[in-house]
């Protein structure tokens, strides 16, 4: 997990290739002291899980910023009351993907992405060790 502003990196966690990025996230949340205004993460964090979890750790004001699958659904309480994955689907499907992208920030996350390759570029393409 970075911050985007001072690009350090806040939490950090190893697995294995059986472990999913979602299934890591509560653990790398412990890592982080202080508030979260923003997460920006790729569609595997899409879903009520990870915006629970998220408002759960950070409150109800955390922006939470992952792109649908392109074969999402709104949700059934759409109508009466929207939530924020429904806005980001109605969005997409209004005004295209790259659209949202620039609308909501996402963009941002290709800032992320450089970060972490340069760390990736000091480590090294492979990390050697006994056992896990």
């Amino acid at each position: 997990g970075l911050d985007l502003v001072s690009g350090e990196i806040v939490c950090s966690d190893l697995t294995k290739d059986d472990v999913g990025d979602p299934t890591a996230l509560p653990d790398l949340l412990d890592q982080v002291d202080g508030p979260v205004d923003l997460f920006l993460a790729d569609g595997a964090y899409d879903g009520d899980p990870t915006s629970d979890l998220l408002t759960a750790r950070f409150g109800p004001m955390i922006e939470v910023t992952t792109p649908p699958p392109k074969n999402a659904i709104l949700s059934p309480n759409v109508a009466r009351k929207p939530t924020a994955r429904d806005c980001h689907i109605a969005d997409i499907a209004i005004n295209g993907r790259m659209a949202w992208q620039k609308a909501t920030g996402y963009n941002q996350r290709s800032r992320g992405e450089t970060l972490m390759g340069r760390w990736k570029a000091v480590i090294g393409p492979k990390l050697k060790a006994r056992n896990f």
